[in-house]
């Protein structure tokens, strides 16, 4: 159990909240680990095997706090609210923002600037640890490219500037991608980015955690009470979760990039473990879905300290903090939107 801005969130099997007066605890074997008054709580977030009884259901409701279940994996099950929780306003301010360009343009800044910070950053880790001298400067070079598209993208003046920013910094990205590996591995070579379909093992990896890590950004901005549909870097689309895709963008290379890698570089996948489609597209086995999975669900259970609330937490909750930050902004109560640039 860890309270991180006021939304308690607990993950351990068979734990059980209950009420005891006006303050919500939580049980584990009948023995209270946990205990809060429900005036100090936003949010509750329950992952995996974990009860509540209905009075405390009826305490949170009553008072404003959002109940939410997710499956151990962190997709959102469903969510008990009071009658006032404050959702309409939250909403109307981010669709207030999404329709206008410079109010975008604001808040889509401080995530592309967090996606090239922390790509640079793979890159110049990467290059610090490289084994000889040629993909080091390689690595350097590109490193110093998307230094200088941050610098463009703190001078953006309109949103399509700033994406072409973003998408030139990616390009950069990835043209030494392959740099990262230290392995030789044929089947591993990566060509460059594809999607729709991937055409090769590497962008297979890369859609596949790129999806998962959406599907939990996704269930972040439900729990945090916004819409995921509604974003201000990507365009809206019927059935494409904008704002999900806008808060995954700072957590691509930092999480989803970097765990490839390692898959990669520690053998951990193999190419029999992916099959070429009548389409061209590659797709996994089942054995190397449930393997990339469970290596996924690992690395979200590391820990770090955040850089803006200066808290240790673990990884797979730092998506649910950021869409809890931009509530925050939205609503008022931070100035600016902070996002996650990996230190």
């Amino acid at each position: 159990m860890k309270i991180h801005l006021n939304t308690l969130f607990v993950s351990t099997d068979g734990a059980y909240l209950a009420k005891e007066g006006l303050a919500l605890t939580v049980r584990v074997e009948r023995r209270v680990v946990f205990r809060s008054p429900i005036h100090t709580l936003d949010g509750v977030v329950c992952f995996g095997r974990v009860g509540c009884s209905p009075a405390a259901m009826a305490l949170c409701a009553e008072h404003g706090v959002s109940v939410s279940f997710c499956a151990p994996t962190g997709r959102l099950l469903g969510r008990v609210l009071g009658f006032t929780p404050g959702n309409v306003l939250l909403r109307r301010e981010q669709f207030r923002r999404a329709d206008s360009d410079p109010a975008s343009l604001a808040l889509a800044r401080p995530m592309v600037q967090a996606k090239i910070a922390n790509s640079r950053a793979v890159l110049l880790r990467a290059a610090r640890d490289a084994a000889d001298r040629a993909r080091a400067d390689r690595l350097s070079a590109r490193a110093a490219r998307l230094a200088q598209s941050l610098d463009r993208a703190a001078t953006a003046a309109t949103l399509d500037e700033l994406r072409g920013v973003e998408g030139e910094a990616s390009r950069d990205y990835f043209a030494v991608f392959n740099d990262l590996f230290t392995t030789e591995q044929p089947a591993f070579t990566f060509p460059g980015r594809t999607r729709r379909p991937p055409l090769d093992p590497v962008n297979a990896l890369l859609s596949f955690l790129y999806a998962m890590l959406a599907h939990d950004a996704r269930s972040a901005c439900e729990i945090a009470g916004l819409d995921p549909q509604v974003g201000f870097l990507h365009r809206d689309r019927p059935g494409r979760p904008s704002l999900a895709l806008d808060l995954i963008e700072e957590l691509r290379a930092f999480l989803v990039d970097r765990l490839v890698v390692s898959l990669i570089n520690r053998r951990q996948v193999s190419p029999d473990g992916f099959a070429t489609s009548a389409s061209g597209a590659v797709i996994m086995t089942d054995a190397a879905r449930r393997t990339v999975l469970a290596a996924y669900q690992r690395r979200k259970q590391d820990e770090l300290i955040h850089p803006f609330i200066k808290e240790r937490v673990s990884v797979g909750l730092i998506i649910h903090l950021q869409a809890r930050l931009l509530s925050r902004h939205l609503r008022g109560d931070l100035d600016a939107y902070p996002p996650f640039i990996w230190k």
